[in-house]
């Protein structure tokens, strides 16, 4: 019984911090997209746009930073 008690806090705890680590990277992503994007809400809403896409994509995690840089230069405000 002890040991079914050990496993099952163990798998509660390695899922926790998958599940936390993946947060902290979704909120770092988007917290990038958000400060190339500067004050101006239309282009806040297209780099979160960027962002879902570049996902859409596959866009791997070490070129974002450099796609997103790209994306913002593309600006073009309406």
């Amino acid at each position: 019984m002890d040991l079914v008690i050990v496993i099952v806090v163990s798998v509660l705890a390695i899922a926790l911090h998958v599940v936390l680590y993946l947060l902290f990277r979704r909120w770092m992503d988007r917290d990038l997209a958000l400060s190339l994007a500067g004050d101006d809400e239309d282009k806040r809403r297209y780099m979160l746009d960027c962002l879902q896409r570049a996902k859409d994509d596959g866009v791997r995690r070490r070129e974002l930073p450099a796609w997103l840089e790209r994306e913002a230069a593309r600006y073009a405000p309406r």
